[in-house]
């Protein structure tokens, strides 16, 4: 726009000193007969359309967009800018001046600029936020509250004293017992062959009690190996005699070294029944009808067949006392019932059926 000036400045200068520059250069000045005047309109309007040309430039040209946190014109509602209203250049003076009236030139009208813009805005690759993993939730059953019973604070409660523990009261053991734990041992070495150990153990036991049941544990394993007086020194009368197990371990020592009267003695010291000592009953039964008392052989074996008539060996027991008696039919009768039943060892049923025989012929 300044140049533009500068030049309409220079032909003003030129149109106001005709004269002085042709009385200077010595031309010959033209004579006016033409129309200046119409040059002059000529040269107004094309100056007219270039500065309408330029200012519609100006108008129709966008305003930078700035952004609504640099001038702060930015709606933050809408997104829109406003733009501002650019007044129009004033024409210069100079251009108006002339020689002759200019014709009235219509400025186009401008156009409407909207109130505001909508901006838009590239789309620029935004950084999106790391997205964290959504956090496992555990579902938990809430545990139930304990219950806190509300204490009265007015008065402290005195801490309670923990009760004393209870003094185990270690109850000495009977000498019965110390009997039964004593036999079981005593078992156990002589299963390990251990016979002078356990005799030992009883020796020691038996300077403070009977021990009914370690004495007969030795006693028994002394007699099965043979060695019947070291089973008597532990079998003394004064101890057997109150006991029936005893008596009748007595009674086989005895017999087994030939004393079979004293043997059928110390049994009928003290005869126990028979529901309550059965092999009590057999021992001395069997003593008697070796000693050649079959009658009261007899009596005994019947007592026990009264109280169990399912044993074999009873009724061969029976027949045999019975048969010394005289007795044929009866003792034929109980061979038979042995016969009959079960639990006869091979060689006593052979020798059933051979008195059968026998009785039957006779």
């Amino acid at each position: 726009m300044s140049l533009l000036n500068n030049a309409l400045r220079e032909a003003e200068e030129r149109q106001r000193r005709p004269d002085v520059t042709g009385a200077y250069t010595g031309a010959v000045q033209e004579s006016r007969s033409g129309h200046p005047w119409l040059i002059a309109l000529i040269f107004l309007l094309a100056l007219g359309l270039a500065a309408a040309g330029i200012y519609w430039f100006v108008m129709t040209e966008p305003a930078p967009v700035e952004s609504a946190r640099g001038n702060g014109l930015a709606s933050v509602e809408t997104g829109q800018i406003e733009r501002p209203q650019v007044a129009p250049e004033p024409i210069p003076d100079s251009a108006l001046e002339a020689g002759a009236e200019p014709l009235p030139v219509s400025e186009p009208e401008p156009v409407p600029v909207p109130e505001t813009a909508e901006v838009t805005e590239s789309p620029v690759a935004k950084p999106q936020p790391t997205e964290k993993p959504p956090e496992k939730t555990v579902a938990m059953e809430k545990a139930p509250e304990p219950q806190v019973s509300q204490v009265d604070v007015s008065q402290p409660e005195e801490p309670e004293e923990p009760e004393p523990a209870p003094a185990v009261k270690t109850t000495p053991q009977s000498p019965e017992a110390i009997d039964r734990q004593t036999a079981r041992e005593l078992d156990s070495l002589i299963a390990g062959g251990r016979m002078v150990e356990a005799e030992r153990r009883l020796t020691k036991l038996v300077q403070s009690q009977a021990a009914v049941r370690s004495r007969f544990v030795i006693a028994r394993a002394l007699i099965v190996e043979g060695d019947t007086q070291r089973a008597l020194n532990w079998l003394p009368e004064t101890v057997v005699d109150s006991d029936p197990a005893l008596r009748m371990l007595r009674a086989r020592a005895l017999h087994a070294d030939g004393q079979l009267d004293a043997a059928v003695a110390i049994l009928e010291s003290r005869v126990p029944g028979v529901a309550e000592q059965p092999e009590y009953r057999v021992t001395l039964a069997t003593l008697l009808q070796q000693q050649g008392q079959g009658q009261e052989a007899a009596a005994h074996w019947a007592e026990l067949i009264a109280w169990d008539d399912s044993r074999a060996p009873w009724w061969v027991g029976l027949a045999i006392a019975l048969e010394d008696q005289g007795e044929t039919r009866g003792a034929t009768r109980a061979f038979e019932q042995a016969a009959a039943l079960p639990g006869l060892s091979p060689s006593l049923a052979d020798y059933v059926q051979r008195r059968l025989q026998s009785l039957r012929a006779g």
